[in-house]
């Protein structure tokens, strides 16, 4: 077993593409999960049992929000714990690329943990804008439940566009050249990104500060949702058999 200097050096060498992935991602998620990966190698784990140490860091931190009372003190344990769950989601990717242990069922299975954090955390914020929250009508209750249908579609229709695409492509003697990685882009994605999201809890103490945050992350949530949706249904048209 390498060093843990070589073990991430093989890791920055087995990193995928960075289209399509923001500045946050890029920058603090992948080389958190880098460390984490390192670590993990160094442990004995497998990718599926870094998985689920995601899950539960990610899973204790929903069920948090639930069920304790807002506060300052919640807002930064509950943060941390979802930017570590998301770190080693990172890292149980980059771990299968680096032993070759990946395979279709440890994609499956963080996909479901991924998808079951996506339709968990929205739940619980709706659990605790009803237990706790002074909202300014009953209305605000159906937010969380309209970020969740756009956050998991989003996931969905791109898990879809990325299956369906491969398929359509299958057998195709050539494939055009990648496009060039854009920062612009990188930046125009922080807002949709899963771990900027994330530091939306950090304002769990002020109330009135959480939900104006929480509810501007999810009208650019569906702003996003719109727009990929027609930019991946005219990606899949023109992939289209003639």
């Amino acid at each position: 077993m390498g060093s843990t200097g070589t073990v991430l050096r093989e890791l920055r060498g087995a990193q995928k593409s960075a289209k399509g992935v923001s500045l946050y991602s890029r920058y603090v998620n992948r080389p958190a999960g880098r460390l984490l990966a390192a670590g993990a190698y160094r442990a004995g784990l497998t990718p599926n049992q870094v998985t689920l140490i995601s899950g539960l860091f990610t899973y204790s931190a929903i069920g948090a929000v639930a069920l304790a009372e807002p506060s300052w003190t919640l807002g930064l344990v509950v943060y941390a714990a979802l930017a570590i769950g998301f770190a080693f989601d990172s890292a149980d990717g980059q771990l299968a690329r680096l032993t070759g242990r990946g395979g279709p069922a440890g994609e499956w299975l963080d996909h479901v943990v991924d998808c079951g954090k996506l339709l968990l955390v929205h739940a619980a914020v709706l659990v605790s804008f009803h237990r706790f929250g002074e909202l300014p009508s009953d209305g605000w209750l159906l937010l969380p439940l309209g970020f969740q249908l756009a956050a998991v579609v989003t996931f969905c229709a791109g898990l879809l566009r990325e299956h369906l695409g491969k398929a359509a492509a299958a057998g195709r003697a050539a494939t055009a050249p990648a496009a060039p990685v854009s920062r612009v882009r990188a930046i125009a994605l922080l807002p949709a990104d899963y771990g900027v999201f994330c530091l939306v809890f950090l304002l769990l103490g002020a109330p009135g500060a959480f939900l104006a945050g929480y509810a501007a992350l999810a009208a650019v949530h569906t702003l996003f949702l719109a727009a990929f949706l027609a930019k991946w249904f005219r990606e899949l048209t023109a992939l289209r058999p003639g």
